[in-house]
């Protein structure tokens, strides 16, 4: 289970105090996949960050009884001066599994050849994109999270690879994806909410949700 309550969130833009969130109350259920819609700018990458534990609440308590992981695609995790290797085999010592298993694991669905052994700091975007999800997909979560769906690449066997296998996983896991658009979240999420004016709202589907979200777009 992952709790939000009474939390509020804000930063001060230079002009004004942009509210992501206040006094907001939520929970996600394990089993329970949750899609939340918000248009951009209005604090999505926040959010997601606040469940992951990587930014603190202003106000309220936040908690999670299950193990949560971090965004997909988030490279603040993994230094860029080391290998993929390496960062495969220190971040898996960190969630108490087996270094060989992750580190074959990553190699054998990034496919980077050589890459593997260089600095992720010489990786294209599309690389380090590639390992940072096999990476994700290599630890045991029981709630993924996701900011605006799959990671950008342009290699097509691997968006297969890693498409089919988080789908499996989420036969015995639980996801929580943010985006701007409704679609994104048809093939993963049942319940859904909708993120406006530093309100969650949450309802039971992604169609009720998109009709809120639909009227206040159309505002």
């Amino acid at each position: 289970m992952l709790e939000f309550e009474n939390v509020s969130k804000s930063f001060w833009t230079g002009t004004r105090r942009k509210v992501i969130l206040d006094q907001v109350s939520f929970r996600v259920e394990l089993g329970t996949s949750l899609g939340v819609l918000a248009p951009n700018g209005t604090g999505k990458t926040t959010l997601i960050n606040m469940m992951a534990g990587l930014e603190k609440p202003d106000e309220g308590v936040i908690r999670r009884d299950c193990r949560v992981s971090f965004p997909m695609g988030f490279t603040g995790g993994v230094a860029k001066r080391l290998s993929a290797l390496e960062n495969a085999r220190s971040i898996a010592k960190i969630y108490g599994m087996d270094p060989d298993y992750v580190e074959a694991y990553c190699k054998w669905l990034c496919n980077l050849g050589e890459y593997f052994d260089q600095p992720l700091g010489t990786y294209s975007s599309g690389m380090r994109a590639r390992f940072t999800f096999a990476l994700m997909l290599a630890l045991d979560f029981d709630m993924y999270l996701i900011d605006e769906g799959m990671p950008s690449t342009t290699d097509v066997e691997f968006n297969k690879k890693a498409g089919d296998i988080l789908k499996e996983k989420l036969r015995t896991t639980t996801l929580v994806i943010v985006s701007h658009n409704p679609s994104t979240l048809e093939k993963f999420a049942r319940q859904a909410a909708v993120l406006v004016d530093g309100q969650l709202y949450m309802f039971e589907t992604l169609e009720e949700a998109k009709q809120l979200y639909d009227y206040q777009a159309q505002g």
